[in-house]
């Protein structure tokens, strides 16, 4: 016997992405992350073997990253970059054209970086 799409649809006002809305059971919500473990609602421990689709390869809330969160923004959270820039975009822009090899156009190294920094 399967159930009706209507009684499995997931009941939330959000798009989660690469996941089948009208046939979802009800998504596992998640409350807190430490290390490499995320905390369910339910109380459940559930290893992140994915690392949140690659991007905390550190670990959840890792506390060097979440103290230069903290103090950053505490002093500049976000600036239109507009007209305007900042020191900390400055120096990671930078430090990516130090590490990109020397066989790119410079220019082309430049620009690509402080994109890139634009969108951090």
């Amino acid at each position: 016997m399967t159930k009706s799409p209507k009684k499995l649809a997931i009941k939330s006002p959000i798009w989660h992405p690469f996941t089948q809305h009208a046939i979802m059971p009800e998504m596992l919500k998640i409350s807190g992350a430490s290390g490499a473990y995320l905390q369910g609602q339910d109380g459940r421990q559930i290893l992140d073997a994915i690392s949140s689709w690659w991007v905390v390869t550190h670990g959840h809330c890792h506390p060097k990253i979440v103290e230069a969160i903290k103090s950053q923004a505490e002093k500049l959270d976000q600036v239109i970059f507009a007209g305007h820039t900042h020191g900390p975009a400055e120096e990671l822009a930078q430090g990516l054209i130090d590490i990109t090899p020397q066989g790119l156009d410079p220019r082309s190294r430049s620009n690509l970086y402080k994109c890139t920094a634009m969108c951090t």
